[in-house]
C-alpha cells in the first residue's frame, strides 16, 4: 500500500484541499513553493498512463478545477503541471504555483513549512475552490 493510499484511508493525515469519490488533492508536505498540491486518483495505480481512460480524463479535469482554486488563493502567474512519478508508486500530478520557471525545479531545496503554515495554505485554497465549484 502506497503512502498516498494511506492518506486516502485516513491512516496518515494530510492537508486536503479537494476530494471526490474518485480523486483527492492535498498539499505536498515538502513543497517547492507555497500552494504545491498533489492530485491523485483514489485507485492505486503506479504509472499515470496505466490508468483506465475514464479515470485518467477525470483526474485531469479534477486537476484543472483544483488549479483554478490554487491560482485564486496563491499569488502566481500560472499553475504549473508536472508528472514525475518516481518517488511514490501511485499516479499523481503536481500542481505548482509559478512566478518563474525555476519554481518547477525539483532539484532545488524544498520548503519546510510548519503544520500551521500548511493548514493556513490549505484553508486559502479550500476557500478559493468554494467560489469556483459547487462542493
Amino acid at each position: 500500500m502506497s503512502i498516498f493510499s494511506k492518506i486516502i484511508s485516513g491512516e496518515i493525515p494530510a492537508h486536503k484541499v479537494a476530494e471526490t469519490n474518485e480523486f483527492l488533492a492535498f498539499l505536498d508536505i515538502s513543497p517547492l513553493v507555497e500552494g504545491h498540491v498533489l492530485v491523485i486518483p483514489k485507485v492505486e495505480v503506479d504509472y499515470i498512463f496505466d490508468l483506465e481512460d475514464e479515470t485518467y480524463m477525470g483526474l485531469q479535469m479534477f486537476a484543472k478545477i483544483v488549479a483554478t482554486g490554487i491560482k485564486k488563493a496563491i499569488p502566481c502567474k500560472k499553475v504549473g503541471v508536472a508528472v514525475i512519478g518516481l518517488e511514490v508508486p501511485h499516479a499523481h500530478i503536481h500542481l505548482i504555483p509559478m512566478n518563474r520557471v525555476d519554481d518547477m525545479n525539483f532539484a532545488r531545496p524544498k520548503l519546510t513549512p510548519t503544520q500551521d503554515e500548511l493548514a493556513d495554505t490549505a484553508k486559502k485554497i479550500v476557500e478559493a475552490l468554494r467560489t469556483v465549484t459547487h462542493q
